[in-house]
C-alpha cells in the first residue's frame, strides 16, 4: 500500500456516450485508479477496451459522466475550461501516435510551442527548449531541421521533447511504437524509461502492445470498459 497521495486519483470514474436517439452506449465502468509520483504505467487493452477514453480523462481532454478525479489533490471536474486547458499545457504533456508535428515548423520551433501557448510561463524559452531535446536525446545537428527531413524515430523523439519542454508532472504517451518498426520502437521505449529512472517523470503509457509490460512498473489491463488487474490484482 502506498502511503503518498496520489498524482492520478480517479474513484468510481463512468464514461458513457448518448446516440442521437438518446440511447446509452457505455465505455468505462467504474473505474478506480490511483497513480503515484514516480511511475511508470502501462494501461494495457485492444482496439475498443476503452483506454482511449481513459487516457482522454486522466489527461483531461474529456469529464467523466460519472465519478471524482482528483490531479494532484484538485478535482478536476470542477475546473473551468480555462483551468483545464493550463492544466494541460502545464501538468499534463502527451505523445501522440501520429506525432502531430507542424511541418513548416523546424524541430526548435515545434519543441518551443507548448510554451508560447503557455500564459504563466516566465522561464528562459532557450534553456527549457534546449534541456528538453537533450533529454529527448536528439542531436544538435537535426534541431533546425523540419519534420520532412527526418527519419520515424527522430520524429518521435521530437514529439517526446515538445512533451517534455513544459517540465510536466504526467506524461501520456498514447501508442508510441504504433508507427514504428520494432527497432526504432525499442529506442522509443528506452528514451522514455531513462526519462523515468533519471529524471522522475511520471509515464503512463497506452498501448496494445503485450511486451511492453516488461519495462514498466505497473500494468493495468482494461477489457470492456472495466480495469480487471494491476499486476495480477483486482482494482
Amino acid at each position: 500500500m502506498n502511503s503518498k497521495q496520489p498524482l492520478v486519483s480517479l474513484r468510481d470514474i463512468s464514461k458513457s456516450f448518448y446516440l442521437q436517439g438518446g440511447q446509452e452506449v457505455p465505455i468505462l465502468h467504474h473505474i478506480d485508479l490511483d497513480i503515484f509520483d514516480g511511475d511508470m504505467v502501462a494501461i494495457l487493452g485492444p482496439s475498443g477496451s476503452g483506454k482511449s477514453t481513459l487516457m482522454n480523462i486522466i489527461g483531461g481532454l474529456d469529464i467523466a459522466t460519472n465519478g471524482t478525479y482528483h490531479f494532484t489533490g484538485r478535482n478536476v471536474e470542477e475546473m473551468s475550461s480555462d483551468e483545464l486547458a493550463e492544466l494541460r499545457s502545464t501538468d499534463i504533456s502527451f505523445i501522440f501516435q501520429s506525432f502531430h508535428l507542424l511541418p513548416g515548423k523546424t524541430v526548435y520551433q515545434n519543441v518551443m510551442l507548448p510554451l508560447i501557448y503557455q500564459r504563466s510561463f516566465t522561464g528562459d524559452f532557450k534553456e527549457y527548449v534546449e534541456h528538453a531535446l537533450k533529454r529527448a536525446d536528439l542531436e544538435e545537428t537535426h534541431w533546425h531541421k523540419k519534420p520532412n527531413q527526418l527519419s520515424g524515430g527522430q520524429r518521435q523523439r521530437v514529439a517526446i521533447a515538445r512533451a517534455l519542454v513544459a517540465r510536466p508532472k504526467l506524461l501520456l504517451a498514447d501508442e508510441p511504437t504504433g508507427n514504428l518498426d520494432s527497432k526504432t520502437g525499442e529506442n522509443i521505449i528506452d528514451a522514455l524509461t531513462y526519462l523515468n529512472e533519471h529524471y522522475g517523470t511520471t509515464i503512463v503509457i497506452v498501448t496494445h502492445d503485450q511486451s511492453l509490460t516488461e519495462v514498466v512498473h505497473r500494468v493495468i489491463n482494461i477489457m470492456d470498459g472495466r480495469v480487471t488487474e494491476t499486476n495480477g490484482n483486482k482494482v
